[in-house]
């Protein structure tokens, strides 16, 4: 009898604990936290990263007046490009990246453009790190317009919130170089990184993004070493909306996206505080990350009127110390080249890039007047950086001339 009582007992128990996990899963599902769970899944990764205000809550970025306009000049694109010493097919390189959209612009015109798993002209696609040469550009229009003094002051003079963290001392270009000597761990496969353990904590514990980079000490000091850590940019934005007193998308729209001529509304993902992710997560068409590069093509100015200043844009793209220079340095945790958040290839032809995670880039090559935004869902991105810059650079030489 004792037995019987015992299994009837532990049969109730058992179907009352699946009920509750049915119940359970079936609300996840329809929570808000659902689309953030499954943000990496093979399955929904695609449409996530065209869906992103899904998943985050955002603030929108609002474009205004006439739009900079791009001219029409279809070519194609070249068959081959060669990389690691070998001829590879490019077509191939765009499937096995997993390319959802490629837009060629030179001198104005756009010669190729491309969407593919389902996207168009029309997609918001997020930018993950790309945002961070966004950010930068913020950065320098405050500078020009007085809101902040120095790029030598330091953060918390602008974040008292940071004054007793590792990045109380760390002068705003340090920040802007990667070079800030504060320690974080970036590695996206370790679930208990402090890159991955930032949105957790904002997007389920409801913790401010300034609280977690608070909590960050220095493990050298700032500017000597080249080493890619989010949270420099994390605090380069709370310094913005500091010193501006603006929300960064805010600002983004009034100096930035109306000036620029974008034909499109974007939108900045934020945490549960209504706080943008400054180290990522801008969402934009090609054709308004095209007009971005294009800025930058042509020194900061559209049609004549100086948008970002044009001392900012040289500055940002020729790194002077020897911890941001590309090629194998000792001072740098890679081989590429860093300025104020864009990226110098090795090899240096004068080209440079913007990068996001997952195989996100906005190419401008000033020499062949060029511009190449290519938009991705690449598993194997880390891998596929060197691949990548070859590829755009044989698109350049072909389109270019």
């Amino acid at each position: 009898m004792f037995a019987k009582r015992i299994f009837r007992f532990a049969t109730w128990t058992l179907l009352v604990l699946v009920i509750v996990g049915v119940a359970g899963f079936l609300w996840l599902r329809q929570s808000p936290y659902w689309a953030g769970i499954t943000l990496f899944a093979e399955s929904q990764r695609v449409e996530n990263f065209r869906s992103m205000d899904r998943v985050f809550p955002s603030r929108a970025v609002v474009s205004s007046g006439p739009a900079w306009e791009f001219g029409r000049d279809s070519q194609a694109l070249p068959e081959t490009y060669v990389f690691d010493g070998a001829e590879r097919d490019l077509s191939a390189f765009l499937d096995r990246t997993v390319t959802t959209g490629l837009l060629v612009v030179h001198r104005g015109d756009i010669t190729y453009e491309e969407y593919r798993l389902g996207a168009d002209e029309t997609s918001p696609f997020t930018s993950w790190s790309m945002a961070k040469s966004v950010l930068s550009a913020l950065i320098g229009i405050a500078v020009d317009e007085g809101h902040i003094a120095s790029l030598r002051d330091p953060i918390g003079a602008y974040v008292p919130a940071l004054a007793a963290s590792g990045y109380g001392e760390v002068p705003i270009e340090d920040a802007l170089t990667m070079s800030s000597g504060v320690a974080f761990d970036e590695d996206y496969d370790n679930p208990l990184s402090d890159i991955n353990m930032l949105f957790i904590r904002a997007m389920a514990m409801g913790t401010p993004v300034e609280d977690t980079i608070a909590s960050l000490d220095a493990v050298r000091e700032p500017g000597i070493y080249n080493d890619y850590v989010s949270s420099d940019s994390m605090a380069l934005g709370l310094v913005l909306e500091a010193a501006t007193g603006m929300p960064v998308s805010e600002y983004l729209e009034s100096r930035l996206w109306g000036p620029m001529g974008a034909e499109a509304d974007a939108f900045w993902s934020t945490d549960r505080t209504g706080r943008e992710f400054a180290l990522c997560c801008l969402n934009a068409t090609l054709r308004d990350y095209a007009r971005f590069g294009r800025l930058y093509l042509e020194g900061g100015a559209r049609e004549g009127r100086q948008v970002i200043p044009a001392g900012w844009v040289a500055a940002s793209v020729e790194p002077t110390a020897p911890h941001l220079q590309p090629g194998d340095n000792p001072a740098s945790s890679w081989t590429f080249g860093y300025g104020y958040k864009w990226w110098i290839p090795e090899e240096p032809q004068g080209d440079f890039l913007a990068i996001g995670v997952w195989g996100q880039y906005i190419y401008v090559d000033p020499a062949r007047e060029v511009i190449i935004v290519k938009t991705s869902v690449d598993p194997a991105f880390d891998d596929n950086d060197h691949e990548t810059v070859a590829a755009l650079r044989a698109i350049a030489a072909y389109g270019g001339g």
